[in-house]
């Protein structure tokens, strides 16, 4: 469950109730009244592709730091989901897209997230290291490091597209992640199996 102690808007305590006209508990301050919604945080990537390979980024970053990933990050205020996944891969991975369709929407509901990746193809195989990366590759499906993934997401996302590159075509995929895969362990177990 999300805390939160201290109004935004004032300072004072806060309390976990229903307010009245709603159906779920928000923070509400008890001083002057203002409601605290908590809502999903929305990160955007990309599957980035040039040719049978997909550009993938070792994070130099927590969390999951030194394990790999496609390009993305939280969507901020004023861009669209498109526009977010480009910027992403281009803070990322130093490299420029030609965007195309939402690929996979993926609700994980465990950590209050919506994942939205975009398929988008490479304009060029020029790319390096962000910020944010230790190191980016272009990987075909059987050099992808499976067990050395950061997020679930990322192989859901992934082995839909392995999939729809085998027959040839693509599709909307949605999925659902009520249940952290890593429940009853320890971050060191989380860490060790990558």
């Amino acid at each position: 469950m999300i805390r939160m102690h201290f109004c935004n808007a004032c300072g004072a305590p806060v309390e976990h109730r229903i307010p009245d006209g709603d159906s779920l508990p928000r923070f509400v301050c008890r001083a002057c009244g203002e409601i605290h919604y908590h809502n999903p945080k929305i990160i955007t990537g990309t599957v980035a592709c040039w040719e049978d390979r997909v550009l993938m980024c070792r994070r130099a970053i927590e969390p999951r730091h030194g394990l790999w990933t496609l390009p993305a990050g939280f969507l901020e205020i004023g861009e669209t989901a498109a526009a977010g996944a480009a910027r992403e891969t281009r803070e990322e991975a130093c490299a420029e897209v030609e965007m195309g369709e939402l690929y996979t929407l993926i609700n994980v509901t465990y950590i209050g997230q919506v994942y939205m990746f975009y398929r988008a193809r490479l304009l060029e195989p020029k790319f390096a290291a962000g910020a944010e990366s230790l190191a980016v590759e272009l990987m075909r499906e059987d050099q992808i490091p499976w067990d050395e993934l950061a997020f679930p997401t990322v192989r859901l996302t992934l082995q839909d597209y392995f999939a729809d590159y085998q027959r040839g075509e693509y599709e909307l995929h949605t999925h659902d992640l009520t249940v952290s895969p890593w429940s009853g362990q320890t971050r060191r177990e989380i860490v060790r199996k990558g």
